[in-house]
C-alpha cells in the first residue's frame, strides 16, 4: 500500500510487535475462511478493517510490522470524529486480535506428538492460528457462508459494508467501510436491501439475526458469551435465525473464546472420514454428526482442537485451491472453498 496514494487516510508511523513465523503466518491466516475483511494490498502486505479502523500489516522474520490510518476528511475540511489511539492501544489490539498471548509453536508440538498426521501435515502449514473477533462481526459474516465459497462471501461482505457502513478512508481508491451496527442491520428495510444486494435466503438470516440480537442479548450480552461454558453459548447462538451448528461452532471458536468447538463442514467431516478412518456422523452431517466428529477431535488434540483443525482445514482448502486452479485453467469450473459448502 503506497502511502503517498492515500492522502486523506492520514496513516501513522509503522510500529512492529515481536513475532516470529513460527507463531503467525498472515497469508495463511487473514485468506482461509476465518475473516473476509482483509485483503493482500501489494506482495506480503495485508490491509482491511479491524475495531472500526483501517491497517496494513507485514512480516519480515521475527516481527509483526503495522500502521493504521486515520480517518478521512469530512467535506467541511474537518476529520471525522474519532478516538485517539497511542502505540501501546494498537499493540493491544493487534495481540487480542491473533491471540498473540497463545504459545502456537508448543501447541504444535503437543499436536503432533498426539497425531502423526497433525505432525506431517503441519510441517507445511506453520503459523496457522486462530483470531478472536468482534461476536457481532463474525456471526453476521459466517450466516453468510452458506452454502459459499470465500471470494463470494469476501464479495457481499464487502457490498454489506459499503451499505450499511460508515465510511472510514480511501486508499489507492478504495474506500473502507466499518463493519454495520446491529441497528443498521436490524431496520425495517434492511432485509429487502440485503437481497438486492444478492443476499438471497441469507438477507432474512442476517437481518433476523441482527434483529434478535439488538432486542434481545445486545451487542454486550453477546460479547458475555465469552465467559459461559461452550456448550450454553453454542445453545444461545442457534436459537438465533439462521444459526446452525457449524455457525454456532465458528462462531464460538473464532470470537467468543471456546478453543475446543470444532466447526464442521463437508470438509471436516471427509477429513474425519477418510483420513482418519473415523466412521462418524452416518450419512449426513445432522446435529449428532457435529457433537460425534467434535468429540473424535477433541479427544484427540485435547482443550484447543479448534486451533488444531483450523490448521487441517487450512492444508485441505488450499490444496483444494491449487487443485481448482489447476482445472480453471484446463477450463473446468470453480468448486467450494470455504466453510461454507454445507448448511447453516
Amino acid at each position: 500500500m503506497a502511502l503517498r496514494d492515500a492522502p486523506s487516510a492520514r496513516p501513522a508511523l509503522w510500529r512492529s510487535l515481536p513475532c516470529p513465523a513460527a507463531e503467525l503466518r498472515l497469508d495463511l491466516v487473514l485468506s482461509a475462511g476465518q475473516t473476509f475483511r482483509w485483503w493482500e494490498s501489494s506482495p506480503g502486505a495485508w490491509t482491511g478493517v479491524l475495531g472500526g479502523r483501517v491497517w496494513t500489516l507485514r512480516q519480515d522474520r521475527d516481527r509483526l510490522w503495522y500502521t493504521v490510518y486515520g480517518e478521512e476528511e469530512e467535506e467541511d475540511g474537518h476529520a471525522a470524529e474519532a478516538t485517539k489511539l497511542d502505540g501501546a492501544e494498537t499493540d493491544r489490539i493487534l495481540r487480542d486480535y491473533f491471540q498473540l498471548d497463545v504459545g502456537l509453536a508448543a501447541l504444535y508440538r503437543a499436536w503432533g506428538a498426539a497425531d502423526p498426521l497433525f505432525r506431517k501435515v503441519a510441517h507445511d502449514f506453520p503459523g496457522v492460528r486462530v483470531l478472536r473477533q468482534d461476536p457481532v462481526e463474525c456471526l453476521l459474516s459466517f450466516i453468510c457462508t452458506s452454502n459459499n465459497h470465500i471470494s463470494r462471501i469476501t464479495a457481499m461482505i464487502e457490498r454489506l459494508c459499503q451499505a450499511f457502513g460508515r465510511r472510514l478512508c480511501c486508499l489507492d481508491a478504495r474506500p473502507f467501510h466499518a463493519f454495520p451496527s446491529l441497528s443498521a442491520l436490524a431496520g425495517a428495510d434492511a432485509e429487502a436491501r440485503l437481497r438486492a444486494l444478492g443476499f438471497g435466503y441469507r438477507a432474512k438470516f442476517v437481518s433476523g439475526s441482527a434483529r434478535a440480537i439488538a432486542e434481545g442479548l445486545g451487542a454486550e450480552g453477546l460479547r458475555q458469551l465469552r465467559a459461559v461454558p461452550y456448550a450454553e453459548a453454542r445453545r444461545v447462538l442457534c436459537a438465533l435465525p439462521g444459526v446452525g451448528a457449524k455457525v454456532a461452532d465458528c462462531v464460538c471458536l473464532m470470537a467468543l473464546d471456546k478453543a475446543e468447538a470444532v466447526p464442521v463442514d463437508t470438509h471436516v467431516w471427509r477429513i474425519a472420514r477418510q483420513r482418519y478412518g473415523a466412521a462418524l456422523g452416518g450419512r449426513s452431517l445432522t446435529p449428532r454428526a457435529h457433537q460425534e466428529i467434535g468429540d473424535f477431535f477433541r479427544g484427540l488434540w485435547g482443550p484447543r482442537a479448534g486451533w488444531a483443525q483450523a490448521v487441517l482445514f487450512c492444508a485441505d482448502l488450499r490444496k483444494g485451491q491449487e487443485l481448482a486452479g489447476s482445472w480453471e485453467r484446463a477450463g473446468g469450473g470453480r468448486g467450494q472453498d470455504s466453510r461454507g459448502d454445507g448448511p447453516p
